[in-house]
């Protein structure tokens, strides 16, 4: 989605493909950019989603249901526990974890440890067990929830910022986060939206939303991303979703992403979304 200035007019333009084909759709902004310009990309940015997007979308969700409804207990249960190992092993790689994929499987399938920083293994045993523990939850998300998670995930390596809120500052990069003194204040406006939204966002966009203002916010002194990758797993299990993995692989754009605006965020997750889980919509 960008903006774009035509003989001295400007129009916000959204590119897709629609049945394999390079398309477009463009509404008219006018001869400036108004100041509204997020709220408008938005609603054109859901309103494509509706056009592109929202009845693939539907098709994964009603397809991954019947599917999942065909496995016998043993064989969702050794399903979850490899999507354990993979999403554990991503999201702690991200955040600089040195243990491998095969290690991974290796601590939490047989319980064997390598030859690797304690910490990071000790964090490996816990996200598991917090991931478990987020995917099975039937309470709403809230900030006890996300308080109790980081608090399972670093009770025994960061037991001085598990499941406290900061009251420092930080910054991650180039990027700063905001005054500690505007946390609580920035937290409570975060679940006001999110309880409005999600009785009329999409799971998926609220997911992805709710990622990224998560991230911004960034409550803790430390584990913002994995935390936050675990309201995407909750939100996405309780909309009767398939999951999705960030993969360590593809970082860097997952960071570009997130280094832009919330709505470019929301376009790349959905489609990154829609390209994981293509094997739900069948043939072309």
């Amino acid at each position: 989605m960008q903006i774009v200035q035509k003989k001295g007019y400007y129009y916000l333009i959204h590119t897709f493909r629609k049945s394999g084909k390079p398309t477009y759709r463009e509404i008219y902004l006018g001869t400036t950019v108004p100041n509204d310009i997020e709220q408008i990309k938005e609603t054109f940015l859901r309103k494509m989603l509706n056009e592109e997007a929202f009845a693939k979308l539907e098709k994964i969700r009603k397809s991954f249901k019947a599917q999942w409804k065909r496995y016998p207990e043993t064989v969702k249960k050794k399903i979850l526990l490899d999507f354990s190992i993979d999403f554990t092993y991503n999201t702690n790689a991200i955040e600089g974890s040195k243990i491998t994929k095969e290690e991974t499987q290796e601590i939490l399938e047989k319980r064997i440890s390598p030859n690797k920083p304690l910490p990071d293994i000790l964090e490996t045993i816990a996200h598991s067990k917090v991931f478990f523990s987020a995917l099975n939850e039937k309470k709403e998300l809230s900030g006890n929830l996300i308080l109790k998670w980081h608090y399972e995930l670093f009770k025994e390596t960061k037991p001085d910022i598990a499941g406290k809120i900061r009251d420092y500052l930080v910054r991650v990069g180039d990027y700063r986060a905001p005054d500690w003194q505007d946390v609580p204040a920035l937290l409570k406006e975060f679940f006001s939206w999110y309880y409005k939204s999600k009785k009329i966002m999409h799971p998926l966009e609220l997911a992805a939303r709710a990622h990224y203002k998560f991230e911004k916010i960034h409550p803790f002194g430390d584990g913002n991303g994995r935390a936050g990758r675990l309201v995407i797993t909750h939100i996405l299990k309780n909309g009767g979703y398939p999951l999705l993995i960030i993969e360590y692989k593809r970082r860097k754009s997952y960071y570009r992403a997130l280094g832009k605006t919330e709505n470019d965020f929301v376009n790349y997750l959905i489609k990154r979304y829609l390209s994981r889980h293509k094997e739900f919509l069948g043939k072309p």
